[in-house]
């Protein structure tokens, strides 16, 4: 009977020490753990700037093969989704309201359960995991912009908004549906502010995709990150 084990004595011609085969090992594996740990970094910083959407998708251009994706899905133009995220949450991927101040001293309690690139509310997340059948994170941002043009699907169809209208859209994903029908926000000049910056941001990021969207995408590097 030959056991399965090698005699003592005995190795492989290909056989090395513990410590050069765990070397080995880690070197054949390095470029993967850069990869990965780019990738992890990348999914949590903030981008240096969202003035000019192409110098944020040459930073992220996952986000934007996740932008171009809703929008397939969803009928929602890419620009005017980044611009939803812009005014939401400055793209920052944990982003919740600030606490109200109890006597103006003591951080209390959150205005709402907003969170996330969206900063959509637990509510309107689960309705949305729901409908889907997506297990979506909100701090993850391809569910989020899913997310945004899933939601304004809903109001479009609901409320007769067109999806080019970054405007009316906005005060539809700010009020709600039944707070836009009320039409409370026809006095309400903050809310109409808001609305406002994201139709202008929505004009300026549809101005500056027409000048580089043939151009994003590139190496195999950028299109992994």
């Amino acid at each position: 009977m030959v056991s399965g084990k090698l005699p003592a004595a005995r190795r492989p011609a290909d056989a090395r020490p513990a410590d050069a085969r765990s070397l080995a090992w880690f070197v054949q594996r390095l470029p993967g753990v850069i990869a990965l740990s780019l990738l992890a970094a990348c999914s949590s910083t903030t981008p240096r700037s969202s003035e000019n959407v192409c110098a944020l998708f040459d930073e992220r251009p996952r986000w934007y093969r996740s932008a171009q994706a809703a929008e397939r899905e969803w009928g929602l133009p890419v620009h005017i989704a980044m611009a939803f995220v812009d005014r939401e949450s400055s793209y920052v991927a944990r982003a919740r309201p600030s606490r109200n101040r109890l006597l103006g001293i003591v951080p209390w309690r959150r205005p709402s359960s907003a969170y996330g690139y969206a900063q959509a509310t637990d509510a309107a997340w689960q309705d949305y995991r729901n409908a889907t059948g997506r297990l979506a994170r909100r701090r993850n941002f391809a569910d989020a912009v899913d997310f945004i043009g899933w939601y304004n699907h809903r109001s479009a169809r609901a409320l007769g908004i067109d999806k080019t209208d970054a405007y009316h859209l906005y005060l539809a994903y700010h009020e709600g549906p039944g707070g836009y029908r009320s039409g409370n926000w026809r006095r309400d000049a903050r809310v109409q502010g808001y609305a406002r910056k994201v139709q202008n941001r929505a004009a300026r990021y549809k101005a500056q995709l027409a000048q580089c969207e043939s151009d994003l995408g590139g190496s195999f590097w950028r299109r992994l990150f």
